[in-house]
């Protein structure tokens, strides 16, 4: 049975209202985003995420580092894995967040690859440690791991970097 026409509402009310929220539909996607925040503020908030990172390095070191350990891995070290990569997942989630432009951009996306970085080796460390089905070449490849290495000392680098370029960037300069 056809469904009977609503009689308080006629064909050119409803073409009149869905005329109405085209347009505003419309003129909201004209509308300019607010301007974002200036360089300093960038830097400084960029800053402040890459110390979080740098801050969760020496226990996710420690983990990765107890995955290469000879002998069987306690339980305990994967499940500190688990937690030190979802806190590596949440301020990666933080740094693609981030408004940046310029070269500030450029230092976010290496701080990102470094974090996702610290985020996979705890993963394979972990892997290695916990297989179900080991064999020689996991457990040589497994004694081989000894921590984060060089990009763990990269990060570190990274922030001494941001920080140092935020203090500058907030610096008015000489004679300006």
């Amino acid at each position: 049975m056809p469904k009977a026409p609503n009689p308080l509402i006629d064909d050119g009310d409803r073409r009149g209202v869905l005329s109405a929220v085209a347009r505003a539909v419309h003129r909201s996607r004209l509308r300019h985003p607010p301007p974002g925040p200036d360089r300093p503020a960038q830097l400084l908030a960029l800053a402040a995420v890459v110390a979080d990172a740098v801050g969760e390095q020496l226990t996710a070191d420690r983990v990765v580092a107890a995955c290469g350990d000879p002998g069987p891995v306690p339980g305990e070290v994967a499940r500190t894995a688990a937690r030190q990569a979802v806190q590596y997942l949440h301020i990666a989630t933080r740094l693609r967040d981030l408004a940046a432009d310029g070269d500030v951009a450029l230092l976010r996306e290496r701080a990102l690859r470094l974090v996702l970085y610290h985020q996979w080796m705890l993963r394979q460390s972990a892997n290695f440690a916990f297989t179900s089905h080991p064999d020689a070449r996991t457990e040589q490849a497994r004694l081989r791991i000894n921590g984060l290495g060089a990009p763990g000392d990269r990060l570190r680098e990274l922030y001494q970097e941001v920080r140092a370029t935020a203090g500058r960037a907030d610096r008015p300069e000489a004679g300006a």
